[in-house]
């Protein structure tokens, strides 16, 4: 590993660590993207109504949580995250898809637990089945070319070194 790459993870670790980031308890199974399995589509409103269109992100790695707020490993992993969008902005797209809930409940939690993060609301599940997504939270990690390469089931501690190196990954 370079020493700037490790000197930037220790610096994220180090930042997570002072803004409070609880770590997720890491009860995840990460595989590859399946070949076989073309990225669907994914164009959707936030809830602070910006319009998110994954071909338009092409360049930047991209981050996206399949996750609900009736779902305790989801909300164990959203402090994480939150870090880590606010820390990557700019080099990494957080976009969290909320499943199958209303944009009241979901705007009263996000609120309470003071995420700011970009949350798509999918409350038809059309999204989440589009993605074939059953597990949650379940994430997908884009590299900057667009291509998928990770999907992980369960909870991440995305402020943990497994979790960085996936990132770092992305960029290569």
């Amino acid at each position: 590993m370079e020493a700037g790459l490790l000197s930037r993870r220790h610096w994220l670790l180090a930042l997570l660590a002072a803004a409070g980031a609880a770590p997720a308890r890491a009860q995840h199974a990460a595989e590859p993207w399946p070949a076989d399995r073309p990225l669907p589509p994914l164009v959707a409103t936030d809830l602070a109504g910006r319009q998110w269109d994954l071909a338009a992100l092409r360049g930047q790695p991209v981050l996206i949580n399949f996750w609900a707020t009736w779902c305790p490993p989801c909300k164990e992993e959203m402090p994480t995250l939150q870090t880590l969008h606010e820390l990557e902005s700019g080099r990494l797209t957080v976009l969290a898809v909320n499943v199958r809930e209303g944009p009241r409940r979901v705007r009263r939690y996000l609120q309470s637990a003071g995420l700011t993060l970009p949350v798509l609301p999918d409350p038809e599940g059309e999204i989440t089945r589009a993605w074939d997504m059953t597990v949650f939270p379940t994430t997908v990690l884009i590299d900057a070319s667009g291509r998928p390469r990770q999907l992980v089931r369960g909870a991440v501690d995305w402020a943990g070194p497994q979790a960085l190196d996936w990132i770092e990954a992305l960029r290569s």
